[in-house]
């Protein structure tokens, strides 16, 4: 087995096999199927499956559940190291997206979709890890804008072929996600093949870390999760069942924010750095908010389908400011905190994300309209917290109020 490079090492390699390459590539293998998953999904399994809102409901919430068990990341890094973690999980959502169209029912969809959802989940814990590990706290804003542009950029090329191609050449759902699966699986050879193992400067404790010092942080993540899932679960749901939008129309909506996004994303990370993590994200709660208020606005006002695919490209713009959560850790962190308080920040992200979608797929049958009134007030939630963010967080100053009252050592 080829001996790991230590981090500091790592800028003499190539290019081609520094850390940060492989952020880039993995952040590129990563949405080519999930993304792809995502697009397909809404129109799949009204159109095959025949699913209805609580159907669907139901679905999201069995995929939450490994994000909800994403702690378990702890017990396997005992025995695998992050870096190879994260391409496996790669591989297991690659090779879970390929074989979807074959299991065109409501149990064939709940298994395939549980296995894509843990290489999803595990990835994203191990890979959040490794980036704050591996990008330095000054440049981090940035890369990470860079890393979200770079998924974009290749999932446009996925999603432009799918929009000029779908009717034309009369794709069915199995080739498209055996394609995507497929690409995914071909750029996790390559990394696994080409780069050596990257030692951090800091061990990561292999043991469950909850901090007092970090509820501001862990709490910001609750609310996340459980706005997300409304806009993942209902928003693109919404558009196929209300206004009819076809595969290629959903996924032209897709194509617009990954432009936006790479066209924005790089810019969200100087924002982040020039402004810092607080104003950052009072500007994304506001935002959602305020999207999510019209999203009602739609049913309960039967107000148009323009509005409706404008809020959803601008709910994704939002999203994707949430880097500045990810820097906000970084900043108040303990070095060896990071792997560890990641896996217990992606299972608190998901507490109510294996209920919220089923228990709103029932509302969202009576009254679709109060969804979205429940996700504005979860938004407004998150600005509440947000506002209790420092200028300068660091270890000790982790909220406002760590200057009036002593920040717990634990």
């Amino acid at each position: 087995m080829m001996t790991p490079i230590p981090l500091s090492d790592a800028r003499d390699l190539p290019l081609h096999k520094r850390p940060i390459t492989l952020l880039f590539l993995m952040a590129i293998a990563m949405p080519l199927s999930f993304a792809t998953w995502s697009a397909l999904l809404n129109n799949f399994v009204i159109e095959v499956a025949q699913f209805d809102g609580s159907d669907i409901g139901w679905l999201h919430s069995v995929r939450e559940i490994p994000g909800f068990l994403a702690i378990g990341v702890i017990l396997v890094i005992m025995v695998m190291r992050e870096q190879v973690l994260a391409l496996v999980s790669l591989a297991l959502l690659g090779v879970a997206t390929a074989v979807t169209a074959w299991f065109p029912t409501m149990g064939g969809l709940l298994m395939v979709t549980l296995f894509s959802s843990i290489g999803f989940h595990y990835y994203e814990t191990v890979n959040q890890s490794l980036q704050l590990q591996w990008l330095p706290k000054d440049r981090a804003p940035q890369v990470l804008g860079w890393l979200i542009a770079a998924g974009s950029a290749a999932t446009l090329v996925a999603y432009g072929i799918i929009v000029m191609t779908w009717e034309t050449l009369d794709l069915s759902y199995d080739t498209v996600f055996m394609v995507s699966g497929g690409l995914t699986l071909v750029i996790v050879a390559y990394c696994a093949v080409m780069f050596p193992q990257f030692d951090s400067p800091n061990p990561q404790k292999k043991t469950f870390v909850l901090r007092r010092r970090y509820w501001l942080y862990y709490a910001l993540q609750f609310m996340a999760g459980a706005r997300r899932q409304i806009f993942v679960v209902f928003a693109g749901f919404m558009m196929v069942e209300r206004f009819g939008f076809d595969v290629h129309e959903v996924t032209g909506l897709y194509l617009i924010n990954l432009v936006a996004n790479m066209l924005i994303g790089p810019v969200f990370g100087k924002a982040v750095f020039r402004f810092g993590e607080r104003n950052t994200l009072v500007f994304e709660y506001t935002g959602l908010a305020i999207v999510f208020a019209l999203y009602g606005g739609i049913y309960w006002f039967g107000w148009g389908v323009v509005l409706a695919a404008v809020l959803y490209v601008v709910d994704h713009l939002f999203f994707a400011m949430a880097l500045a959560l990810k820097t906000y850790f970084q900043k108040i962190a303990d070095p060896g905190d990071i792997a560890p308080t990641a896996a217990v920040a992606f299972t608190i992200n998901h507490i109510a994300a294996v209920f919220l979608p089923a228990a709103l797929g029932y509302l969202w049958l009576v009254a679709p309209g109060a969804v979205f009134g429940m996700a504005t007030c979860f938004a407004l939630v998150s600005l509440g917290l947000a506002l209790m963010i420092p200028r300068h967080p660091e270890p000790g100053n982790e909220t406002r109020f760590a200057r009036f009252v002593p920040a717990p050592a634990e």
